[in-house]
């Protein structure tokens, strides 16, 4: 006999609410990006028009911080597919005293609260004299978005057989022959979908962002000074509906890429 795996009716209904009160806000940004109410949050909206669109596009200050943070988050995530990687492949494939410390460092800057990694780093660029720049907002982002490569690679490394490289480097292939024609392919969707999430968490950062800046402005720090000394309100809704289709985008992709990639050639059961 087959149990019934269905959902009982109270769980449907719990569900249905929770997703209501998480995205219900989000659903908010989105009108209000159209409403011809330009100083206050009236609701219903008093009308509706395409018209701070156009008017973003025409915001250069919108222009300046949007490439910021673009340039920001593709920087810091080529260096997190490098060094998370690595570390991925020396946790997994090796043994050496001290590896679950490693392993526990890794991960520790996405654990802590964002204020914390903030203040240090603000701290230690302070006590080296390293002016603000891209370069500390960079260094600032690094720091967690290794940790999402990591998690991706290292998780995938273990469940690939150890005997597919042994069987390439019996068959003469060097170093690079075997990480480019055995190991990449196994492991290549969990690095993009790991760069994708590092992309996306980068893209909208603020805490952390906030203490490496100076005085520059990415696109979620731009959103806070607009909130705090609003000229336009709903320009600042078009530009959080864009940040939420740009970190949205990333982080569907990487888990259906997740997904497909659970079983890989070889795999260790």
């Amino acid at each position: 006999m087959h149990s019934d795996t269905r959902a009982p009716l109270p769980l449907k209904i719990a569900a249905i609410g929770g997703l209501v009160f998480l995205l219900a806000p989000i659903a908010l940004i989105f009108v209000y990006a159209f409403t011809t109410e330009e100083k206050s949050f009236q609701w219903p909206p008093p009308g509706l028009t395409l018209k701070w669109f156009g008017v973003t596009m025409g915001r250069a200050d919108v222009w300046a911080a949007l490439a910021l943070s673009v340039k920001v988050a593709a920087i810091s995530t080529c260096i997190a597919l490098v060094l998370g990687t690595m570390t991925a492949a020396a946790v997994a494939r090796s043994r050496f005293f001290g590896r679950e410390t490693i392993s526990l460092l890794v991960i520790l800057p996405i654990a802590l609260p964002g204020i914390i990694t903030g203040i240090s780093l603000r701290s230690a660029f302070s006590l080296l004299d390293i002016p603000f720049s891209t370069w500390t907002i960079v260094l600032g982002h690094a720091t967690f978005c290794i940790v999402v490569v990591y998690n991706n690679a290292v998780a995938r490394f273990r469940r690939t057989s150890g005997a597919l490289i042994e069987a390439a480097m019996d068959l003469g292939a060097d170093g690079l022959q075997t990480f480019r024609l055995v190991i990449l392919p196994n492991i290549g969707t969990a690095l993009l979908a790991g760069g994708m999430l590092a992309f996306a968490l980068s893209f909208d950062e603020v805490i952390v962002t906030t203490f490496t800046a100076g005085n520059q402005s990415t696109l979620p720090i731009w959103m806070l000074e607009e909130l705090i000394r609003p000229r336009q309100r709903p320009v600042t809704n078009v530009v959080a509906m864009l940040v939420v289709l740009v970190t949205v985008f990333p982080i569907l992709a990487a888990y259906w890429l997740t997904k497909e990639g659970e079983h890989t050639e070889g795999a260790e059961k």
